[in-house]
């Protein structure tokens, strides 16, 4: 490649004018004047091309600093340009540049003016931009006006315009302060997302005051905020957070009082009732508006945007109840990959919110380990997090990873290790012997600034401790000769003077070494030495006197004044003049000097940052900014809640119901009815399910029609069972009531099979009502309503008759025949004669021989337990007794969860109500579907409930909260690992077969004790009570077999008992994936044989 001409060949060639005479264009040789010529000229043009390219070559001199405020003339002359693009970068230039040069812009206001009506939003919004930039009083009232229209315009781009134009106006023009707020209280109705955290960033800026302006848009404002841009985010969290603080009552009040008071609950029965109200009286009437607030913001957590985070743990730390924060510190920690910047911030949070919560972020206590790419200030803050997260239980993984970073080069950072140290071992008296020991060690260390560091570190901890260490104290006292660092020495002095019983014999000879180098010592470690010949002087005079003078002496003409004016004090104190000997101070100098000094307390930097919200700049600095506002404390009583009721849609609903029930007047008649026919719930529920757009008050009347059907269904007779299996078949194959509400009916969680047979009759009725006449059902239709009851009672006999005996049939009854021939297919129907739809199908034996494998079905248990674990005990349940019993029945809701039947009885005097299931805390994996809840327990009565619970193969406990009556009791349901199985049938050869698979690291084998007369019988029900296995029958009379899966994982568990005819010992195989399952499996098996 040639090295001539190249730059010339590859820049493109100039047509109308040079541009390498504008420093933009990268020429660092043209004079300004030149400059600024060509691009008036290039903006004096007749071409918009010119116009164009001078305009962008402006902005980006603007873009990089440069000014450009002498072309404001000639660029101001271009906003009636009828270029689009011309007149954008036009209105950008003035933005920047309006309020400097506000003369030359207010000849343009009229500009400015019709600008405001262009038909493109755009232009619109950039001249609302540079007017609202224009800040000359004189404009005030157009301002106001362009303001006002804006907030009214059809485009969102505009009103958020508007909405940053008012802070604008209002610092222009206080007194516009009223008429602002009208105009902040339309745009907060808003209901686009654009414009929300615009007009709220408003309402912070000019009234934040006028809360009420909240009251009617709260719950809009939380359901739009996911939706928001991340600007907005920020703001309105902020604002909401300030608004919840003083709408919402404290959600952690009362929480000590409920431990404290917990006692007296079963000795005093006539104050129980006051004390359950006031404990529970916050969690349970916790708002359902802060509830909202607290459910909306959560998904925030997962924001790219780290002030989005920041802000929603703020929100959570000061309005959240102290067990849901901790749902943040997963967010925060991902926030530590982020840039150096960010994570500053975090961890200055972080530490702030560890100091109180360090439960909140131990599990995390990894991600805090110092890198030796972090920056200084980095490397501390990880250090404040680490210390505050010291545990009993991690302190030895921090003590190691601390010990780690000793070793740095960083001098500060060392520095900062070792305080932390201390203060580990000031916290956690466990380890203070630890590692008091290992700074000791760091005394020979070579270099100086760690020994410095661990000497000021061992008199804390040293002041700290109850009994003096002498060798520590003497082996420091050694080290003062070679310590050069002014804090260290002077701290092994104090020691020496504070501790000098302990030293006798070294404390006067380190004073006669400090007083030959006295004159060249820091003034730090001359006030030590003072202290020091004072002290020794008071224990020992007679070894002392003439040094403490000689010290004395010295600093006497010092040329600090504070060592000068010490040295006055104690002289004065110590050597009392002649005349002065009865002075009182003197008499009790030596308990002045020699008192028992308290302990120096270490504790963390950001204990007292609470003072400030969090992620605030204050926060951040530990110090009040500029405009910083404190947070409000909670209200004691809660304000009214109903002002927050008037963003509920009330308007649509009306209409929305009278065009519906002009479509089916028939549905809207049977619902306010008292007692409606069958015919007319039938007919109601079909019209349901064929809609696609059913409203709310539809479901409710289809919920009323399915009661109604269910209470005439349980009293009709078993003679009309044929007919519901023919029209179940019938709505088997419908697309349309049947199907769909057998799926609504499953996904609601319906577990009794009286609502399938109902669902089942109300189809019957409904295909009966189909094959109607039209003069019966205008008759029913006409008459009242004991009429109606007759005339439906008499069909529903005619119809059965005629079915039944075959007479008088129609067409339609033709058509309706075809439904009595049972399909041909190997599928087993699912009728009602079968079970219902929920019920497992037996499994029918095959004409042919399977193949291998093939054979292995699912079955029932032969061993149902009996005995019931209890949960919770009448005593602490304050009345409630909870037991637990596993059925070893397939759940309902999901084959993977095992059925626990509880059992809730009332042993006290008093009914409880709203018996439920609160918050859930279950293991990774696991699930739980809750029992139905019970409204009333009355007392000395007893009530069930089934719970479905997927332990995901594993006994770890499922924990839940139950509330009973207001309160909340927490419960854990552990299961054997018996009952997380299901009985398998197979054959012998099936069992074989998978055995053969399962060898190796799969089989477990082990033997038990069995004890005297023991027969096989006996074996098989105790294998049967301890796991819910199925024998397979074996060819061999000495092996017993048994077959089965886990409920959650269907993983295989086969179990092989060999059992000698001689010896007293049976051995035990389980072969089966999970090595944990087979190991405790067999752990209870060999209890379980053992016993008689």
């Amino acid at each position: 490649m040639s090295t001539g001409g190249s730059y010339n060949s590859e820049r493109p060639p100039s047509v109308d004018v040079d541009y390498s005479a504008d420093p933009a264009s990268g020429s660092f040789f043209s004079t300004e004047f030149k400059k600024h010529e060509d691009l008036k000229q290039m903006l004096d043009s007749n071409k918009d091309g010119l116009k164009l390219e001078a305009m962008k070559r402006i902005i980006g001199m603007v873009a990089k600093g440069r000014d450009a405020s002498d072309l404001f003339p000639a660029v101001v002359k271009n906003v009636v340009s009828a270029n689009l693009e011309v007149k954008k970068l036009v209105y950008v230039y003035l933005v920047r540049y309006a309020e400097e040069q506000q003369d030359l812009a207010l000849l343009s206001i009229s500009t400015f003016q019709r600008a405001l009506k262009d038909p493109n939003q755009l232009i619109r919004a950039c001249a609302l931009r540079v007017l609202s930039s224009i800040r000359v009083p004189v404009i005030v009232p157009i301002m106001m006006l362009a303001i006002k229209d804006a907030v009214s315009d059809m485009s969102p781009y505009v009103r958020k315009t508007a909405a940053h134009a008012i802070p604008k106006l209002y610092n222009l023009d206080p007194e516009q302060k009223e008429e602002l707020i009208q105009v902040i209280e339309k745009l907060l109705s808003d209901k686009t997302t654009l414009v929300v955290g615009s007009a709220v960033m408003a309402f912070e800026e000019v009234c934040p005051e006028r809360i009420d302006l909240i009251h009617k848009n709260y719950r809009k404002l939380c359901n739009l905020l996911v939706d928001v841009e991340e600007w907005g985010q920020v703001i309105i969290i902020n604002m909401l957070t300030r608004y919840a603080r003083t709408q919402f009552i404290d959600p952690n009040a009362g929480e000590g009082l409920e431990e404290k008071e917990k006692p007296f609950y079963e000795d005093d029965e006539q104050e129980e009732p006051e004390d359950a109200d006031t404990l529970v009286k916050r969690p349970k009437t916790m708002d359902p508006d802060h509830r909202l607030l607290l459910r909306n913001t959560k998904p925030l957590l997962q924001s790219r945007n780290a002030a989005v985070v920041l802000a929603v743990a703020q929100l959570y730390q000061h309005i959240a109840p102290r067990s849901e924060v901790s749902q943040v510190a997963r967010a925060l920690v991902r926030l530590l990959r982020s840039h150096r910047e960010v994570q500053a911030v975090v961890l200055t949070n972080i530490a702030s919110m560890s100091t109180r919560r360090k439960g909140m972020f131990e599990p995390y206590l990894k991600s805090f380990f110092v890198r030796s790419s972090d920056p200084t200030h980095i490397k501390a803050l990880k250090l404040e997090v680490l210390t505050n997260l010291a545990t009993d239980a991690n302190i030895s993984v921090i003590l190691r990873e601390f010990q780690t970073y000793i070793g740095s080069s960083d001098k500060e950072f060392v520095a900062a290790t070792i305080q932390a140290i201390g203060r580990c071992a000031s916290n956690i008296r466990e380890v203070t012997d630890t590692c008091l020991s290992g700074l000791v060690s760091l005394l020979s260390n070579r270099d100086e600034s760690v020994v410095g560091e661990s000497v000021v570190v061992i008199r804390k901890l040293l002041q700290s401790e109850t009994v003096g260490h002498k060798d520590i104290i003497s082996h420091m006292a050694r080290l003062v000769d070679n310590i050069k660092i002014p804090m260290a020495r002077a701290s092994i002095l104090w020691l020496l003077g504070e501790y000098c019983d302990k030293v006798p014999k070294i404390a006067p000879d380190v004073l006669r070494k400090m007083a030959k180098t006295f004159i060249t010592e820091e003034d730090i470690v001359k006030l030590q030495i003072l202290t020091l010949a004072t002290k020794l002087y008071l224990t020992n005079p007679k070894q002392t006197r003439l040094l403490c003078q000689y010290v004395y002496n010295l600093a006497k003409y010092d040329t600090n004044y504070d060592i000068r004016d010490r040295a006055r004090l104690t002289r004065a104190l110590v050597f009392p003049s002649q005349g002065h000997e009865d002075n009182k101070l003197a008499k009790h100098a030596k308990k002045i000097f020699l008192a028992t000094k308290p302990p120096p307390v270490q504790q963390s930097s950001f204990k007292d940052r609470d003072q400030f919200q969090l992620s605030t700049l204050s926060h951040f600095i530990n110090a009040r900014a500029s405009g910083y506002q404190d947070l409000p404390p909670f209200p004691d009583d809660a304000p009214d809640p109903s002002v927050r009721n008037v963003e509920m849609p009330t308007p649509v609903t009306p209409v929305f119901k009278s065009a519906h029930q002009k479509k089916k007047p028939q549905k809207v008649k049977s619902f306010y009815s008292d007692e409606s026919s069958p015919e007319d719930e039938s007919d109601e529920e079909e019209s349901e399910s064929g809609s696609e757009s059913d409203s709310e008050s539809d479901s409710s009347e289809s919920d009323s029609s399915e009661s109604s059907s269910e209470e005439e269904s349980e009293s009709e007779s078993d003679d009309d069972e044929d007919e519901k299996q023919r029209t179940r078949g019938k709505a088997k194959r419908k697309s349309g009531s049947g199907g769909r509400k057998r799926e609504a009916s499953e996904s609601s969680g319906s577990e009794e099979s009286e609502s399938e047979s109902s669902e089942s009759e109300s189809e019957s009725s409904s295909s009966e009502s189909e094959s109607s006449s039209d003069e019966e059902s205008e008759n029913s239709e006409s008459s009242d309503e004991d009429t109606k009851k007759k005339k439906s009672k008499e069909k529903a006999s005619n119809k059965s008759k005629a079915t039944q005996g075959g007479g008088n049939r129609t067409n339609l009854d033709l058509l309706l025949d075809l439904d009595d021939i049972p399909p041909t297919m190997d599928t087993p129907l699912l009728t009602p004669s079968l079970g219902g739809l929920l019920t497992p199908t037996p499994t029918a034996q095959p004409a042919q021989p399977l193949p291998p494998g093939a054979s292995i079905q699912p079955a029932s248990a032969k061993f149902v337990p009996t005995t019931t674990h209890e949960l919770l005990n009448r005593f602490s349940g304050s009345g409630l007794s909870v037991g637990a019993r596993f059925t070893r029945s397939p759940h309902l809701y999901s084959p993977r969860m095992t059925s626990v039947e509880l059992t809730f009885t009332n042993t006290g005097t008093e009914e409880i109500r709203d018996i439920s299931i609160g918050r859930k805390k279950l293991a990774p994996g696991m699930s739980l579907h809750e029992f139905a809840g019970i409204a009333v327990l009355n007392a000395d009565t007893t009530l069930h409930g089934t719970l479905g619970v997927d332990f995901n193969d594993t006994t770890q406990p499922a924990v839940f909260d139950l509330i009973a009556g207001g309160r909340t009791f927490s419960i854990s349901v552990t299961a054997p690992i018996g009952e997380l199985m299901t009985p398998l049938a197979m054959s012998e050869a099936d069992f074989n077969l998978n055995q053969g698979k399962l060898r190796g690291m799969n089989e477990l084998s082990g033997t038990a004790k069995l004890p005297s007369e023991q027969n096989i019988k006996a074996l098989v029900d105790h294998v049967y009570e301890t796991a819910n296995l199925l024998q397979v029958q074996s060819l061999s009379d000495n092996v017993l077999k048994f077959g089965g899966q886990t409920a959650s994982g269907k993983v295989l568990v086969l179990l092989s008992l060999t059992v000698p005819e001689e010896t007293a010992e049976c051995s035990i195989t389980i072969n089966c994936e999970k090595m944990v399952v087979s190991s405790m499996l067999l752990k209870e098996l060999q209890s379980a044989l053992a016993k008689d």
